[in-house]
């Protein structure tokens, strides 16, 4: 899943830049174009965060390993009850 962060990220600036880049070309003014591109950026912000949200070290563990390969040796020793 960190692909998609990786992507987010990379998409952020260019969203930024690339639609007020282009809203500006086909003639809107560079005032109304940033508020624009800074709302794409944005809601691409809110995506990652929101509806794709990252998950946390103890829900990794609880669902298993992001491969689907959650096996007892991916935890640590002292992870939960049981352990030695």
């Amino acid at each position: 899943m960190s692909r998609y962060y990786d992507y987010v990220l990379g998409l952020i600036p260019a969203a930024l830049i690339g639609v007020t880049a282009f809203l500006n070309l086909v003639g809107l003014s560079l005032t109304a174009a940033v508020p624009v591109g800074a709302g794409v950026a944005l809601a691409l912000m809110g995506h990652a965060m929101f509806v794709r949200a990252p998950l946390g070290d103890a829900t990794r563990t609880a669902t298993g390993s992001p491969s689907g390969t959650g096996s007892p040796s991916d935890t640590s020793p002292l992870a939960g009850p049981g352990s030695d």
